[in-house]
C-alpha cells in the first residue's frame, strides 16, 4: 500500500489552528507559511512524502 500526502495542506491546517488559538502570532505564522510554501514550490515535494 502506497500512501502519500502533500505537505502544503498540512502546513495550512496547522497554521490556521495556531492563528485561531493564538491570534498574536498571526504575522509570524503567515511569514513561516509563505516561506514553507515557497520552498516547496522551489524544491518540489519529491523527498517530502508521508
Amino acid at each position: 500500500m502506497n500512501f502519500s500526502m502533500n505537505i502544503g495542506p498540512i502546513v495550512a491546517l496547522i497554521a490556521g489552528i495556531l492563528i485561531l488559538l493564538v491570534p498574536r502570532l498571526l504575522n509570524y505564522i503567515v511569514a513561516v507559511y509563505l516561506i514553507v510554501i515557497g520552498l516547496i514550490g522551489l524544491f518540489g515535494t519529491s523527498g517530502m512524502r508521508i
